[in-house]
C-alpha cells in the first residue's frame, strides 16, 4: 500500500503531462499483452478532448473502460466501455490513469483538492491534486483491482469479463526486476515538470494571452477572461469559485464634479481598497463605470459571504475615518461551479440589491 511519502501535490498542468505520458506507453508496440485501461475523467468535456486517443488504445487494449459524471456513452469511441460515477461519489473527485498487462504497469491517481495554485495562468490549468504516480506492475494491478471492485456492476458484462480475464492473467506473472528504475524516473520527470511551472509563475514569465482589448484585471494583469474560463476546455462541476458583483456608489458634491480630478482620485482609492481584500490568486476586472466582478477560487458559501460583508464594512470604516473616500459598497454574490460562470445572473442581482438598498445578496450557484 502507498505510503505518505508517495504522495505528490501537482497542478492539472503537470497531471495533463503525466496522463499524456502513460498513455502513449498504452499505445507504444509491445509484445506483452492482454492490456487493460482504467482512466476516470471526471466530467465528459476531459474525455472529449482525448477521445480519438483512446480510440486507438482501445485498439491495441484487451479492455478498455473510462469513468465519467454521468455516463453518457453514447459520445464514446467503438470499444471504450464507459461507467457513469455519481456526482458526489469519491470516484468523481479521481483522475486516473491505470495501464496494466502481464509484464508492464503504469499508474496516475490524483484527487481533486477544489484548491487553486495562486498565480495560475488559468482557473484549469491551476487546479491542485494530490496524487500518486509510478511504473511498478503490481501497484498498477493493485489499483486496477480496486477500480474492478469500486465500479463492480457499473461494469457491462463483456467489460467484467473482459477485465477479469487481464487481471488473472497478470496475477499468474511475476512482476519484471528493475521496475524501480523507470518508476524513479517518472517521479524525478513529474517533480520537476512541476517545480518548472512554478518558477515560471514565481518569475512571471507565464503571461497569460489577452483575447481581446480591455482584457486585463484591475490589478493590470491581462487574459483574466481566458483565466476565468471563457476559452479552453473546461467543465463544469469542478473547482468552486465564489463570484461576486460589486457596485461602488461615490458621494455626490465633490469639488470639480463627478468626471474632475477628485473624483477621479477617489475613484482610484476605492479600486485600491478593493484590491487590498484580495487573496494571492483572485482576480477583480471592471464591468462598467463603477461595477466590478471579483473571482475568488476554492472560496465556500460562509467564507463568501464573510468577505462580502467584510467588504461593505471597509468601504464604511473609510468612510467614517476618512472624508475622502466616502463610497459605499453592494455586492451580489453566489458560489458556483457552473462553467461558464453566471456573471449575468449576478449583474441583474446586483441592480436589483440596489434598487432595494440591500448591501449584500446571495443567489444560487
Amino acid at each position: 500500500m502507498p505510503n505518505a511519502t508517495d504522495v505528490h501535490r501537482l497542478t492539472k498542468r503537470t497531471l495533463v503531462t503525466v496522463s499524456h505520458s502513460l498513455e502513449q506507453a498504452a499505445l507504444a508496440a509491445a509484445e506483452d499483452g492482454p492490456m487493460l485501461v482504467f482512466a476516470l475523467f471526471q466530467r465528459l468535456p476531459y474525455f472529449e478532448r482525448e477521445s480519438q486517443v483512446y480510440a486507438r488504445i482501445a485498439e491495441r487494449a484487451a479492455v478498455t473502460v473510462v469513468g465519467l459524471v454521468a455516463d453518457q456513452g453514447g459520445h464514446a469511441p467503438a470499444g471504450v466501455h464507459t461507467v457513469g460515477l455519481g456526482e458526489n461519489e469519491l470516484l468523481a473527485r479521481e483522475w486516473t490513469v491505470v495501464v496494466v498487462t502481464p509484464r508492464f504497469g503504469a499508474l496516475l491517481v490524483a484527487h481533486d483538492l477544489e484548491r487553486l495554485r495562486p498565480g495560475a495562468a488559468t482557473l484549469e490549468s491551476g487546479r491542485l491534486f494530490d496524487a500518486r504516480l509510478g511504473l511498478r506492475r503490481d501497484e498498477a494491478l493493485h489499483e486496477a483491482l480496486r477500480l474492478r471492485r469500486q465500479l463492480g456492476d457499473r461494469l457491462s458484462p463483456a467489460a467484467r469479463a473482459a477485465v477479469d480475464a487481464v487481471l488473472e492473467r497478470v496475477r499468474e506473472l511475476p512482476a519484471t526486476p528493475g521496475e524501480s528504475r523507470a518508476d524513479a524516473a517518472l517521479r524525478v520527470f513529474a517533480a520537476r515538470a512541476e517545480r518548472d511551472h512554478q518558477l515560471l509563475i514565481a518569475g512571471s514569465r507565464e503571461i497569460p494571452r489577452q483575447d481581446h482589448p480591455g482584457d486585463t484585471d484591475i490589478a493590470g494583469k491581462p487574459g483574466v477572461r481566458r483565466w476565468a474560463g471563457h476559452t479552453g476546455v473546461t467543465a463544469p462541476g469542478v473547482l468552486p469559485v465564489a463570484v461576486l458583483a460589486v457596485r461602488i456608489v461615490h458621494s455626490a458634491g465633490s469639488p470639480d464634479g463627478p468626471i474632475g480630478r477628485t473624483a477621479t482620485r477617489q475613484h482610484q482609492a476605492a479600486v485600491e481598497l478593493l484590491v487590498s481584500l484580495l487573496r494571492p490568486g483572485d482576480r477583480a476586472v471592471k464591468a462598467g463605470p463603477d461595477d466590478f466582478l471579483l473571482y475568488l477560487p476554492s472560496l465556500g458559501p460562509d467564507e463568501a459571504r464573510r468577505f462580502a460583508h467584510t467588504l461593505v464594512a471597509s468601504f464604511s470604516d473609510t468612510a467614517a475615518r476618512s472624508s475622502f473616500l466616502t463610497a459605499t459598497v453592494t455586492v451580489a454574490l453566489t458560489v458556483t461551479r457552473r462553467r461558464p460562470l453566471p456573471e449575468d445572473e449576478l449583474r441583474q442581482a446586483l441592480d436589483w440589491a440596489v434598487a432595494s438598498d440591500t448591501p449584500v445578496v446571495t443567489i444560487d450557484g
